[in-house]
């Protein structure tokens, strides 16, 4: 039920406040989603999304073995095609097989099960491992390439700090093509090891960036002979958390439990703020330290940017993002059409017409022209004839879009900088 408006120049404001504040500890956890935008009118590669991830991997075994085939064709119709994805159909083989025995299921025995669950598993690696299709001149065009940049432009007193679900590179690719010194959790030259000691201590590397990868990543794997968890590329056998049912008890393993340790304590720390994008809240084992650490703390809170823009309002209601900001006066919830403020729904609505001089500032981050979904002219750009609604969409959710608002930041900080040069 809607109680209110939220008038998106408003808030926008107390963001921007919160980013150039020298006082706030700020991190960002970023999702799958975050992987999935190249910049505007660029093609370089990126990760793809779930549905077209889903789509192509089960053509593909498919097409190499037709008994994986009619057995991946069985489990969508006990899935239903709503609900049949890679996280779904991973599960739904890791449960067939622990109970599986010496009969048959889908057509399938234990060894062929434990079979395809590993061509599965190399089939998503392989797909988010697109650095490969990369060369040094494609850097430039990575989204997060600029989103380095903005870190490297801030001046603050505590280093940004990224937690991510994401497995690929893009980050790291993006860091290093700026120049921008970040720490990980390894150790060392040779074989980087994993040095949980350092995550645990907050005065570690001060001055760093640092990325804290918490599903894992291609490269990490465990070094049996040494018991070390080394980071080596060149190594097949990786440590990543794979969307499945067991994703939550790998979690309480190294070095994800240090990782997320460091999740719990960067938002016990005072005033604390992380900032969601491409997350959908829907790893428990993730939500329920986020929820644990705002409760001891006064002073922290979370900002989640969130993409339910091909959500219908019944299936917003019912997201568990949504339920957890309506008990929760601590996470703010801004999605494209609705946020929740102080466990309030409200409509983005501008209070005021802009005029001319503020439109191009607004269209940074509220599109006033976004088609509602269903309606006949989407698509089509207003003539400006129409009677003005101050409704509209917030785009900062989408991954893309808050770069281009965090890099129109550094232009204005620029500018204020010469003002003050001007000055002396």
């Amino acid at each position: 039920m809607i109680e209110k408006l939220h008038d998106p120049t408003e808030y926008i404001k107390g963001f921007q406040q919160i980013l150039i504040s020298d006082k706030k500890r700020i991190g960002f956890f970023f999702g799958s989603g975050t992987s999935l935008y190249a910049k505007k009118n660029d093609n370089t590669i990126t990760v793809p999304a779930i549905s077209n991830m889903t789509r192509d991997i089960v053509k593909e075994l498919g097409d190499e073995n037709e008994k994986n085939k009619n057995a991946l064709d069985e489990i969508k119709g006990e899935l239903t095609e709503k609900s049949f994805n890679i996280e779904s159909i991973l599960s739904n083989l890791e449960q067939k097989l622990q109970i599986i025995g010496n009969g048959k299921l889908n057509g399938l025995d234990k060894k062929k099960f434990e079979d395809l669950i590993n061509k599965l598993k190399e089939k998503i690696k392989e797909k988010v491992s697109c650095h490969k299709s990369l060369d040094l001149k494609d850097y430039n065009k990575l989204v997060h390439s600029d989103f380095a940049e903005w870190i490297g432009q801030a001046d603050r007193k505590y280093p940004i700090e990224i937690f991510t679900t994401n497995y690929d590179y893009l980050f790291e690719l993006g860091l290093e093509y700026k120049n921008i010194p970040f720490y990980d959790g390894f150790t060392g030259s040779y074989k980087p090891f994993f040095n949980a000691e350092s995550i645990e201590d907050f005065g570690f590397l001060t001055n760093q960036t640092k990325l804290w990868k918490v599903h894992g990543s291609l490269g990490w794997h465990l070094d049996k002979p040494t018991g070390k968890i080394l980071r080596e590329p060149s190594v097949d056998e990786n440590i990543l958390i794979l969307p499945s049912f067991l994703k939550y008890n790998e979690s309480k393993k190294q070095p994800y439990v240090s990782l997320m340790d460091r999740l719990t304590n960067f938002l016990k720390q005072d005033d604390s703020i992380l900032i969601t994008c491409g997350y959908s809240f829907s790893d428990e084992h993730i939500n329920e330290r986020i929820l644990s650490a705002l409760n001891s703390n006064t002073t922290s809170h979370v900002i989640a940017l969130y993409f339910d823009k091909d959500l219908g309002e019944k299936q917003k209601q019912e997201t568990l993002l949504y339920k957890i900001a309506y008990s929760n006066s601590k996470i703010s919830v801004y999605g494209c059409r609705f946020a929740i403020v102080g466990c309030k729904l409200g409509k983005w609505k501008l209070r005021a017409e802009p005029d001319k001089n503020d439109t191009p500032n607004i269209n940074l981050y509220f599109d006033e022209d976004a088609p509602i979904n269903g309606n006949e002219d989407k698509g089509k750009e207003k003539k400006g004839e129409e009677i003005w609604t101050g409704e509209g969409e917030f785009m900062l959710p989408k991954f893309s879009s808050l770069v281009l608002f965090l890099k129109a930041m550094i232009i204005d900080n620029e500018i204020r900088k010469l003002g003050q040069n001007d000055k002396k």
